[in-house]
């Protein structure tokens, strides 16, 4: 049994390079899933999440239509106390 935790990967990765060119999101989820860990949490994996979102009744009337955006969520876990 394991107690799960999600951490959401922010839409746009802002980090400074340090001569790792092309490598910046393996470099982003490296620390935070090493921040994790020295706080006890194994990473587990990591998902994409497709969000649908219906505009609002008068964004409607004007023709907007539904957004589909994919979110990736990393998710930790660690034993069940």
């Amino acid at each position: 049994m394991y107690t799960y935790k999600m951490q959401q990967v922010p839409p746009n990765i802002s980090i400074e390079s340090k001569g790792q060119k092309g490598n910046e999101a393996a470099a982003y989820l490296e620390a935070v899933v090493n921040e994790q860990a020295r706080n006890g949490w194994e990473f587990h994996r990591v998902d994409p999440i497709g969000v649908h979102v219906r505009p609002g009744c008068l964004a409607s009337l004007f023709g907007q239509k539904a957004d589909e955006t994919t979110y990736y969520v990393i998710t930790f876990r660690k034993p069940a106390e």
